[in-house]
């Protein structure tokens, strides 16, 4: 479960205290797809990276399963991000010399996995996101858009996370491939019992999410 409590960031700016985010509350059950929409500098993509712990809060908590996380030292917020958490991003963030195999082997490696079962790992973990066997050889140049996205999914789960974490998955796919990946996300949430938490600008795919969360200049000001 995840519960968020009074969370808020805050900068100085020339113009004087600027809230990133102001005191958002929310909580999650374990498996809820929730969408995030809003417009540009609402928040988004800053609630998204507090949850994962890439940046502090000013104030507030962020618990995950009854562990505050904004408490934890920096070796124990690296940890949490290793084994909780995935990470989707907009620009697939791919290593380019590598293959689609090795790059979620790679990412099998990090996660401590033996180097005699990364490859068998790596080809399940694709096959599960719908990337065919010789796809799966191919370098992410000779990948379309939303088979870059899918190997970028597959590497999220390469530590099968309880969070997956995902700003603007389908930004710079075509509709209909953007909501394949939407139903492969929801998907994931089911069989796998992930909570997703994914920023979408596409209304009409944060519809068919369990939950959507809209930010205005900082606020939660819908919780559906």
């Amino acid at each position: 479960m995840l519960t968020v409590t009074n969370l808020t960031k805050s900068f100085e700016a020339a113009q004087g205290t600027v809230h990133a985010i102001e005191d958002i509350n929310f909580a999650l059950e374990t498996g809820q797809f929730v969408s995030i929409i809003g417009k540009s500098g609402s928040g988004k993509s800053t609630l998204l990276s507090l949850l994962g712990a890439l940046d502090a809060p000013t104030s507030g908590k962020i618990e995950v399963d009854d562990v505050d996380i904004t408490k934890l030292s920096g070796a124990k917020q690296t940890s949490y991000r290793a084994k909780k958490i995935g990470f989707v991003f907009q620009h697939y963030n791919l290593i380019p010399n590598l293959s689609a195999l090795e790059n979620v082997m790679l990412a099998l490696e990090f996660g401590g996995v033996s180097a005699k079962n990364r490859r068998s790992r790596a080809e399940d973990l694709l096959e599960s996101v719908g990337l065919e066997a010789s796809e799966q050889l191919r370098k992410p140049a000779r990948l379309s858009g939303g088979q870059q996205q899918r190997v970028s999914i597959a590497r999220a789960l390469a530590n099968e996370p309880a969070i997956i974490l995902a700003d603007e998955p389908t930004g710079n796919l075509d509709s209909e491939t953007g909501r394949k990946i939407f139903d492969l996300l929801h998907s994931l949430s089911r069989t796998k019992n992930t909570t997703i938490i994914a920023v979408t600008h596409d209304l009409d795919i944060a519809g068919r999410t369990d939950r959507t969360f809209t930010l205005k200049d900082g606020k939660l000001v819908a919780n559906k």
